[in-house]
């Protein structure tokens, strides 16, 4: 399958835009002062856990849409 390069541009920015917004949110969950991250004790809570996962792997997938937009373009250019 080969993609256009409207398409493949598309996908190498989504997966950039997608690891700085979530690296943003990771920073902010670690630094969150309204309590619903940690405990009082410092201890990590279901709050912080849940939004953990949803930021790894929203990571993984930024990677890999951002991968295949890269492939995308990589063979447009071999094949001009």
């Amino acid at each position: 399958m080969k993609l256009s390069r409207p398409v493949s541009w598309f996908l190498l920015v989504f997966g950039v835009w997608s690891w700085i917004i979530w690296v943003t949110f990771v920073k902010n969950l670690w630094k969150d002062g309204s309590g619903l991250a940690f405990n009082d004790a410092g201890d990590p809570t279901a709050y912080f856990w849940v939004h953990l996962t949803l930021a790894v792997v929203s990571f993984v997938l930024g990677t890999v849409v951002g991968g295949i937009g890269f492939r995308g373009l990589r063979a447009l250019r071999q094949t001009s």
